[in-house]
């Protein structure tokens, strides 16, 4: 059975992934730093027939990231799928924006993203990346100056890690949502995970535009 990662489980694009990829023979393993919130996505996913375990894992420490997907290969043994989904949306504009806050930001935005991948690459065989991209990468915003800044260096790891990794077989993709994501429009989670699971199956393009026609 095919194993998905998700680094940064939460309500929202993360759940609405793991259900899709569930419903699709996927066990799950979720990672992210609320242990108590962890339990009950899984109760839910368990529930829905979704085979998922949580895995207690802090996206802005990089050991903590190793710990939690060491414990994830011992339990599967591999990984098929990663979806990196871990982001901090705090409201400040550059001039207000500290450095150090910046740096923890960036840590948990994008340098977790590299550290999850590299931590489950040698585990993958013709296995998938997604990264969950922004249209901030194309357009900042300078209230989300931080997230801004993160979801253009997301894009940037995207393209290049997929230029390193797509010879090895790996493929590589950035979902890049222009609009934000909300039950019940065009940028509902549930569209959101279906896109993710077409760019598993397709496997064509690095980046993906998800956007309102």
């Amino acid at each position: 059975m095919a194993v998905m990662v998700i680094v940064g489980a939460g309500p929202g694009i993360s759940l609405s992934t793991a259900r899709k990829f569930g419903r699709e023979g996927f066990k799950v393993a979720l990672i992210a730093r609320n242990l108590e919130a962890l339990q009950q996505y899984e109760e839910d996913l368990n529930r829905e027939g979704v085979e998922a375990k949580g895995f207690p894992g802090d996206a802005a420490s990089e050991e903590s990231l190793k710990a939690a997907i060491d414990s994830v290969i011992k339990t599967y043994g591999k990984v098929d799928v990663l979806l990196y989904n871990a982001a901090i949306i705090k409201p400040a504009k550059p001039t207000e924006l500290s450095a150090d806050d910046l740096i923890y930001e960036f840590k948990i935005n994008v340098a977790g993203a590299l550290t999850t991948v590299k931590e489950v690459i040698p585990h993958m065989e013709n296995g998938t990346i997604l990264l969950t991209g922004g249209g901030l990468a194309l357009f900042p915003n300078a209230d989300l100056a931080s997230l801004s800044i993160g979801k253009a260096a997301i894009r940037s790891l995207a393209y290049s890690l997929h230029q390193e990794l797509s010879p090895k077989g790996i493929y590589v993709g950035t979902l890049t949502i222009k609009g934000f994501v909300q039950e019940g429009t065009y940028f509902s989670p549930e569209n959101i995970a279906n896109t993710f699971f077409s760019m598993y199956k397709n496997q064509i393009e690095t980046e993906i535009m998800f956007e309102e026609k």
